[in-house]
């Protein structure tokens, strides 16, 4: 657990401070409560007013936010952060105290986010996700700078630099690889029928209410909670995707947003699950997709990639996250669910469909919103499925892979005999690529990226100076990204417990490539009983470390 509570606490005097502006942070909350107070008693509060005068009213106002004020300057004073060898200590609480002590091995993103007043201000939040935690601890606030020169600081620890030289190694270089193009992503959400869908309901449900009801209040209650999805899927996702820039960089592909809020957010490929590619039907035309990740651990909220880019973009950076996967290879692969399946899901079954190759297991959903889903075969948990009695009665199955994100990719309606045959291959194809593959760390290089300068690897990932909406590919790792130089990009030492390694603490390395593995094997000791009944499940067995 990242919280720990009575030894090896922060030294009475030791330890830095937050942003000064930090005790303002939440003086705008009893401001807020007393406008909403003020807005119910809207009659009351003018007999007040006239009663009492403005001057009183504004007293009363001037010392609440003294006394919130007051209360956050001596939050402040107690709360204190220290880097040490081995770990993050934060001690914050007023009358309840907190200690958090956040392993540095155990790591898992770092995160920068500025939001529009705190840019203003010269101020950022750094939020830290640990393996084990139930949520993210943060610093809110540090000046921008010492947030950088922290965060910095945090990885060059993680990733084995020496504590005497952590301090002053600085921030990875970084390689810019695409930027979403502005008016792309306006016309990208534009297209979507989410936020259409939302406003057409909300001028037939409102008037309908009201001459139901006679209430305005009724009308609004239901408008209001359409509005704010409109919001989120419009001009909200607009503002919070806008100059959408994917970077890399040794410790991973960075991944900066926000027009009004800025956030800045990393993905170590090693804690990649699973990744999905969504084509809504309106995008097809102009080859748009956009990419999605199940990440182990809370960073890079949304799990979102790319909101929208070109295919052969998208294509590109999956090989970045995952070197051994020809995405062209993994979407041809998957065959559609039998015929029959039309007794089941009359319509929508032709969106179902399945697929593998060596390197992922690939799932298939969707007829107006496409969505594949690929799983790299070292990253699955289990593979189990499940039928009822019609969908027995039909001899068809549901393919159910987990992986390490807490989440699972389905592949519906599968011929019961290949489901049966595919879950004990899935199985062997999991223990032979867990047993292969190589190790991905923080600020470590372990898999050559295509187009690197490594000799031994001669792919290539497209033309350079790709950025914006027509632009061809994405020019090619950097030399900075394969041979990192001194400082945080320093290869760390072997040994356990290293962010974005496999272990009991962490998700499992990067797949590569297994020995080819058969979709449909031959009959064998990991063969189910064909006509067995309800769910079956096989845990892929351990393999060799």
């Amino acid at each position: 657990m990242s919280t720990v509570a009575g030894t090896a606490q922060i030294p009475a005097g030791q330890g830095k401070r937050l942003h000064p502006v930090t005790p303002w942070r939440r003086t705008w909350a009893p401001l807020a409560g007393l406008f909403a107070v003020a807005l119910n008693n809207a009659d009351q509060l003018a007999e007040w007013t006239a009663s009492l005068g403005v001057l009183w009213l504004l007293g009363v106002l001037l010392a609440v936010v003294a006394g919130a004020t007051g209360y956050g300057y001596l939050s402040w004073r107690v709360t204190r952060y220290q880097v040490t060898d081995t770990e993050l200590r934060i001690r914050t609480g007023l009358v309840f105290r907190r200690a958090a002590h956040l392993r540095l091995d155990r790591i898992q993103a770092i995160d920068i986010t500025r939001p529009l007043l705190a840019r203003a201000l010269g101020v950022a939040k750094l939020k830290m996700d640990v393996v084990g935690s139930g949520s993210a601890d943060e610093l809110a606030f540090l000046g921008e700078s010492e947030a950088r020169e922290l965060r910095a600081e945090l990885l060059a620890r993680a990733a084995g630099i020496a504590p005497e030289a952590a301090p002053t190694a600085g921030e990875a270089p970084a390689q810019g690889l695409y930027q979403v193009d502005a008016r792309t992503l306006a016309w990208a959400l534009a297209l979507l029928g989410s936020s259409w869908g939302s406003l057409l309901g909300a001028l037939i449900a409102a008037p309908l209410v009201w001459m139901a009801m006679d209430s305005t209040l009724a009308a609004l209650a239901v408008v209001v909670p359409m509005i704010a999805a409109i919001w989120r899927s419009s001009l909200g996702s607009f503002l919070n995707q806008y100059g959408w820039t994917v970077s890399e960089s040794p410790d991973g592909l960075r991944l900066d947003r926000g027009l009004l809020q800025r956030d800045h957010a990393t993905v170590p490929p090693g804690r990649v699950q699973a990744v999905r590619l969504v084509e809504p039907l309106l995008w097809r035309t102009r080859g748009w997709v956009r990419v999605e990740l199940d990440v182990a651990g809370t960073g890079n909220q949304g799990g979102l990639l790319l909101p929208v880019a070109p295919r052969p973009i998208a294509t590109a950076l999956i090989g970045r996250i995952l070197p051994a996967v020809d995405l062209a290879e993994a979407v041809a692969s998957v065959r559609p669910a039998p015929s029959r399946s039309r007794f089941a899901v009359p319509v929508w079954r032709r969106g179902f469909g399945h697929g593998v190759t060596d390197a992922v297991f690939v799932a298939r959903r969707g007829r107006l919103r496409r969505v594949h889903t690929l799983v790299p075969h070292a990253k699955v948990q289990s593979v189990r499925t499940t039928r009822g009695p019609w969908m027995h009665r039909l001899r068809l199955a549901d393919i159910h892979v987990d992986h390490g994100a807490d989440g699972t990719a389905t592949a519906r309606l599968a011929d019961l005999d290949y489901a049966l045959a595919e879950v004990a291959a899935q199985a062997e194809r999991s223990r032979l690529s867990r047993g292969t593959a190589l190790p991905d760390r923080w600020l470590t290089e372990s898999v050559p990226r295509p187009g690197s300068d490594d000799p031994g690897n001669p792919g290539a990932a497209g033309p350079t100076g790709a950025s914006g909406e027509d632009a061809p590919g994405i020019p090619p790792a950097a030399g900075a990204a394969a041979e990192p130089p001194d400082g945080p990009s320093d290869p760390a030492p072997d040994g356990p417990d290293r962010p974005g390694t496999g272990g009991a603490d962490g998700p499992d390395a990067p797949a590569a490539p297994p020995t080819g593995q058969a979709a449909e094997p031959p009959d064998g000791p990991g063969q189910l009983d064909p006509d067995s009944h309800g769910d079956q499940t096989t845990e892929p067995p351990d393999g060799p470390s």
